[in-house]
């Protein structure tokens, strides 16, 4: 009996593996001319190309512009295709809005085919100091994906850390507030539908992640507080999450990160003991809704309390 249940167990996982299908990469419109594609919000997996983010595509007189390459070569090439069925503009611009791996490894996809890559400076630098690990990383989780992925830059780098660019008749504001989930995020903001593609400054839907080595929470709260003034009746596609307003930003972002600075934060500048903060900090009922609150929210607490123990 016990041989059968495991065999049927067996035979159950197989099944399972079997069914499982790839997502499907589809840009939804927002607005006139602008899509978006809204990606899983769990762990990078090959059956999501490692696109458990979202992306941006806007269709212009001259051409598509995409906002973020993907996580590699082969997400990349899933973005083109899915971008193809929305228009029949070639994609000629690609801007990347950061550092993390889904925010530009694909680039090299895009600039075998001459396509333009759109990068602040600052971002870049960010970039060249992780694109080989973040390859590696990937390599564990996305396997033969990866095939083809180079860590691949815009060859003329934005120099300001504001800038307006005009592609086929629409404008993109590309602006850096401050470090964010990573050094050099940025957004883009499109002035004539008022649509802002806002990076991994925002996550809504799910709780953020405060990532050690790479994000900082101080200043994080200030760029996202400087976003919210600067483009307060925008229509924001966040880096995670649902398109949504700037009430729900402020509910499901900014307050959390006003939460980790100003209580957790604070707690360890005035050297109390981190088990007690972990304590108080560990049922939050206005954030608990988020998923993975309970994998990520502690390993936030516990990190943004090092930052600050740290004199940061």
């Amino acid at each position: 009996m016990k041989l059968i249940g495991l065999m049927g167990l067996g035979l159950a996982l197989l099944a399972q593996v079997a069914s499982a299908k790839p997502v499907e990469v589809k840009f939804e419109k927002v607005s006139d001319h602008v899509y978006a594609y809204i990606g899983e919000m769990g762990d990078r997996s090959v059956d999501n190309f490692g696109l458990n983010s979202n992306h941006g595509l806007v269709v212009t007189d001259k051409g598509a512009v995409l906002i973020d390459s993907g996580a590699s070569y082969t997400a990349a090439k899933q973005l083109e295709a899915a971008a193809a069925k929305v228009t029949k503009q070639p994609i000629v611009a690609v801007i990347n809005t950061g550092s993390q791996d889904h925010r530009w490894l694909g680039n090299g996809y895009f600039a075998d085919k001459g396509v333009e890559i759109v990068t602040l400076q600052r971002t870049v630098d960010a970039q060249k100091k992780q694109g080989a690990g973040q390859i590696a990383g990937l390599k564990n989780t996305l396997g033969e994906q990866m095939m083809g992925t180079e860590p691949v830059h815009a060859t003329k780098p934005v120099a300001e850390d504001r800038k307006t660019l005009t592609i086929g008749g629409a404008d993109f504001v590309v602006r850096y507030f401050a470090d964010a989930h990573f050094a050099g995020d940025a957004v883009v903001y499109l002035p004539k539908t008022k649509v802002l593609f806002s990076g991994d400054h925002v996550y809504v839907d799910r709780i953020l992640g405060v990532l050690p080595g790479h994000s900082n929470p101080k200043t994080w709260r200030t760029a996202v507080h400087e976003m919210m003034k600067t483009y307060p009746t925008a229509k924001v596609v966040p880096g995670h999450g649902q398109v949504c307003d700037m009430k729900k930003v402020k509910a499901e972002t900014t307050n959390y990160l006003d939460y980790l600075n100003d209580v957790v934060g604070k707690a360890a500048t005035n050297m109390e003991e981190i088990d007690v903060v972990s304590a108080k900090a560990r049922d939050l009922p206005q954030f608990k809704h988020l998923k993975v609150y309970d994998v990520l929210h502690p390993k936030n607490v516990n990190s943004t309390f090092l930052f600050y123990e740290q004199g940061n």
